[in-house]
């Protein structure tokens, strides 16, 4: 009956933990995010009736029992999503890994009555869960007979559940394709990195940063893909012979072509092709001897496992600790140890072993020389990470560069948004190395119609992954009162391709554009929308560039308003987020900074709503966390304005908290862009451009391209795990054209996550979630469009 089974829609309100108790504890380095995912545990585990405990101190509290495994409550968890770390503690653990401390520790995990144990850690920690587990009966009868526990404990506890989530800032546990804390641990190279390049710039200096990453090079190579490193030393590919060569050659040239800085980026764990450490000493001792360039070596060192949890990781951590729970409560003496992880953007769960296994294979294919195996190992997304630094940081000789004689342009359309000029650099890039000339246009369609068009080179593009808002300019302005003009320029600049990169006025454009081919033949070539802006609204893509950025924005002001409101008491600030019509800054905001409710248009509220909600913040004021958070959406409703519900709860509020607003403004739209952004900007406007070569060739045809096709016409977006193209006149029917969002949008399906979190009763479908899936065909069946 399993099929029949699959079709009813799976409500977590039907799960009970009631019963049930779940133990939680953060094993090996910390990361930051870990106490978001305790959080998340806690209160689903609360909410679905199961005793929860914290194990502090990792497997050193279990081993040493008592006070060290405590019941909690739902105010235990208040104010720690923002903290990075763990705040339960964690400690490399000896005992744990004699079968003596495995019985003390199962001994003391039965006092309390604890068979469901949730573990965040690496992949040491999650092993070391595994064997405890297959031990547990045998610890259980030799405690019987030790006589310290009886045979009725025996029965009643004789399986131990166990889920795992990776929490590891290198971003090296396989079948994962974002382990908490990995992007946490980006931000804070890419803000030193971007901090050092301005003092590099100053002084004409190179600078050696020596990043984490003793087996993995994720974090090495990803920093370098993020802010346009020289060079980068990783693990799982080692240089060639004779690298140090070429490293100075490139180094040079860059400092021939008026490049005033060098970065070079190196893992701890960098080798050479014959094992040997490449270390960061080593890099600078080279460049100055071969070179004399003044050069500097900065360690980044524990800084990368410090500060804050970025909005990405406290949403990756709620979600995986809210499933955790669901696994739990799923889990039957015959499912195996599982963790759950993140794949493009859905939840699965993967056999725990399997992915340690993999996991050990990658290293084992390191120690025996197999690199391209390792990097093969390590998944799709390093694959893809790789290939793209590879094409973007090295210009090939002219000589050696394809003649296409194709024409290419780019523009920026919509409102600004920090990463599209990363986008701009790939697609600039990558058009070169495949043979195109490119040529920019300022000021969107607007600047098109009035001939602001030029041919952009390699170098005039260096240096802007890091930049935040438009550097070519972008303005809102739709073509249709332009065609004339437009198709004149594209005449006399003989344009072969467009590449748009922007908002929804960008898909309107495209729109408008191959509507007009009946009547210019100028338009019928080949055109490609990159999606970017902050409001994340654009039908045919789950992410869109720039929204990350704002997210992190919205999230850092919304705790700074946290800690004001905690310091006053009895406060509830209210606060407006961009999005157009489109609730996703205001809903993933709210989830990632804990907020008690978040308003948006695309779910429907009242003043019966509002009235619940008050109630909800007064009941909360009696509680220990005296301060409320209210998101709203600028047009989830036309008449319930921000000031409007300002007022409305200062007026049922008075005498019991009093309110504050906020409307954080257009400081959404600018900033650094965050390395999610500058990395998904890169890898999918490369791959943009890769497809319009390829229509180019598809569409010529005697001595000129033709294309009128509705496929030559697409939208690159990411769905679920995959990138794809598709025709923008396909995506009409998804459109809600009046209120410029999809029809149908993923992440509404966390909006009950957000409730549960904060104590509201919902109901959550979770029928996506519960199959177990396998590792091994991962890499080759997943194109993983996570970064």
């Amino acid at each position: 009956s399993r099929s029949a089974m699959d079709h009813q829609p799976k409500f977590f309100e039907n799960l009970s933990g009631a019963g049930k108790a779940i133990g939680v504890l953060t094993s090996g380095g910390d990361a930051q995010g870990m106490n978001a995912a305790v959080r998340a545990v806690v209160r689903m585990g609360i909410y679905v009736n199961a005793k929860v405990y914290f194990i502090y101190e990792g497997y050193q509290g279990i081993v040493d029992g008592g006070d060290n495994i405590v019941e909690v409550s739902w105010e235990s968890v208040s104010s720690i999503l923002q903290v990075g770390g763990t705040v339960i503690g964690s400690a490399r653990c000896k005992s744990f890994r004699t079968r003596e401390g495995r019985l003390q520790a199962a001994f003391h995990l039965v006092q309390k009555g604890i068979t469901n144990l949730c573990v965040i850690g690496g992949d040491g920690s999650l092993t070391g869960a595994n064997l405890f587990r297959e031990e547990w009966s045998g610890l259980l009868e030799e405690l019987a007979q030790k006589g310290k526990i009886d045979a009725e404990a025996v029965k009643k506890y004789a399986y131990l559940n166990i889920v795992g989530m990776v929490g590891s800032i290198d971003n090296d546990f396989c079948g994962t394709d974002m382990t908490i804390g990995t992007d946490s641990a980006l931000h804070r190279i890419i803000e030193v990195v971007d901090a050092i390049m301005t003092t590099a710039q100053s002084h004409q200096r190179t600078f050696v940063l020596e990043v984490m990453g003793r087996h993995c090079g994720y974090l090495a190579l990803v920093s370098a893909l993020a802010c346009g490193a020289d060079w980068v030393f990783i693990p799982e590919y080692p240089p060639e012979e004779g690298w140090e060569d070429s490293m100075c050659v490139k180094l040079s040239e860059n400092r021939a072509r008026k490049k005033r800085l060098n970065i070079i980026i190196v893992a701890e764990g960098a080798i050479d092709c014959h094992n040997k450490p490449i270390t960061s000493e080593k890099v600078k001792d080279l460049v100055v001897q071969r070179l004399g360039f003044d050069t500097r070596v900065t360690i980044l060192g524990h800084v990368q496992r410090g500060g804050t949890p970025s909005a990405f990781d406290r949403i990756l951590a709620s979600r995986m600790g809210v499933e955790a729970v669901l696994a739990l409560l799923e889990a039957t003496p015959d499912t195996p140890a599982c963790v759950v992880s993140l794949s493009g953007n859905q939840s699965v769960r993967l056999p725990l072993m399997e992915c340690v296994q993999m996991t050990q294979e990658v290293q084992k294919a390191m120690d025996e020389g197999r690199f391209l195996e390792a990097v093969r190992l390590r998944g799709r997304s390093f694959e893809n990470n790789l290939n793209t630094y590879k094409l973007l940081s090295h210009k090939k000789p002219d000589a050696e560069l394809p003649k296409t004689n194709f024409n290419v342009a780019v523009l920026n359309v919509g409102a600004p948004a920090a990463g599209m000029n990363a986008a701009v650099r790939a697609a600039v890039r990558v058009g070169i190395t495949e043979g195109h000339k490119i040529f920019a246009v300022i000021d969107g369609f607007e600047g098109f119609a009035r001939g602001k068009i030029k041919e952009i080179s390699w170098g005039d593009v260096g240096g802007w992954t890091g930049q935040g808002g438009s550097i070519l300019g972008t303005k809102r302005t739709l073509p249709a009162k332009y065609l004339e003009k437009i198709a004149d320029q594209m005449r006399t600049n003989n344009i072969n391709a467009l590449m748009v990169i922007g908002g929804f006025e960008a898909y309107l454009g495209l729109l408008e554009l191959s509507a007009a081919r009946e009547k210019y033949d100028e338009f019928c070539v080949p055109m490609v929308m990159v999606p970017a802006t902050v409001s994340n609204n654009v039908p045919g893509s789950d992410f869109s560039i720039g929204a990350d950025t704002a997210l992190n924005t919205i999230t850092d002001t919304c705790d700074r308003i946290k800690q004001s409101a905690s310091g006053t008491k009895r406060r509830v600030f209210i606060i407006e987020t961009m999005g157009g019509y489109c609730g996703y800054l205001a809903n993933m905001g709210a989830l990632a900074a804990g907020a008690d409710a978040a308003y948006i248009f695309e779910e429907q509220f009242d003043i019966r709503e509002l009235q619940a909600n008050v109630e909800h913040l007064t009941e909360k004021m009696k509680t220990s966390i005296q301060r409320g958070l209210v998101l709203r959406n600028e047009n989830c409703n036309e008449n319930y304005t921000t000031d409007f519900i300002y007022q409305l709860y200062s007026e049922e509020g008075k005498g019991v908290f009093d309110c504050r607003k906020n409307v954080l403004g257009h400081m959404q739209q600018g900033g650094a862009p965050s390395p999610f952004d500058r990395n998904f900007g890169t890898k999918i406007s490369a791959k943009a451009m890769q497809w319009i070569s390829k229509k180019l060739k598809e569409t010529y045809r005697k001595g000129k391209v033709f294309a009128n096709t509705d496929d030559s016409v697409c939208l690159l977006g990411m769905r679920r795990r995959k990138l794809v193209f598709q025709p923008v006149a396909e995506l009409m029917n998804e459109t809600d054209f009046v209120h410029r969002i999809p029809k149908e949008q993923w992440w509404l399906k966390l909006r009950p996550l957000m409730k549960i979190l904060a104590k509201y009763k919902t109901s959550y479908d979770v029928s996506d979630s519960g199959q177990l899936e396998h590792v091994a065909m991962l890499p080759k069946e997943a194109e993983a469009a996570a970064i």
